[in-house]
């Protein structure tokens, strides 16, 4: 079967807050359930950049649909990390280009609320993960290599190039 391939500019942010833990969403897949399902993987806020956006403001942009945390772009560091993942969403292959930026020393409740309908009835729960149970866990990450990279972000502030992560 042959279907389109749609190329996703993307910007997603690690939101870290003062005990250096990070901020992630549990991914469900990508069809909503009558029941939540289990967590399939574990993965930073952002998404996907609109027509005129710039990567930074659609960092922030999506960052407080998803988690009702306001931020100016100038807040943002990096960008840190480069990733490319490809998937399919029905018939059209998503072949999504993110970039990661790193937001610090965040103390914040998440609020949901600004999720778009999709996302809300994906109903992704939210966790702070210490770096110790991030490299501890049997859980899958975006992107997979989060706990042998996730250290670089930590000593902060970043200053040299993007790093590409799988």
């Amino acid at each position: 079967m042959t279907g389109r391939v749609w190329v996703r500019p993307s910007s997603r942010v690690l939101v870290l807050d003062p005990d250096h833990r990070l901020l992630l969403f549990g991914g469900r897949g990508l069809v909503p359930r009558a029941e939540p399902g289990a967590v399939e993987y574990w993965f930073t806020p952002g998404g996907g950049v609109e027509d005129g956006e710039d990567l930074r403001t659609a960092a922030v942009r999506e960052l407080a649909e998803e988690t009702g945390l306001s931020v100016d772009p100038s807040a943002l560091e990096g960008p840190v990390w480069l990733r490319r993942w490809q998937g399919r969403w029905g018939d059209t292959l998503v072949d999504s280009r993110e970039t990661f930026f790193v937001l610090r020393d965040v103390l914040h409740e998440v609020d949901p609320s600004g999720r778009t309908e999709l996302e809300q009835q994906l109903d992704e729960p939210h966790r702070w993960w210490s770096p110790a149970e991030i490299a501890d866990s049997a859980e899958t990450f975006a992107p997979r290599q989060l706990a042998e990279v996730l250290p670089e972000v930590l000593g902060g502030p970043w200053t040299g190039p993007p790093r590409i992560v799988e």
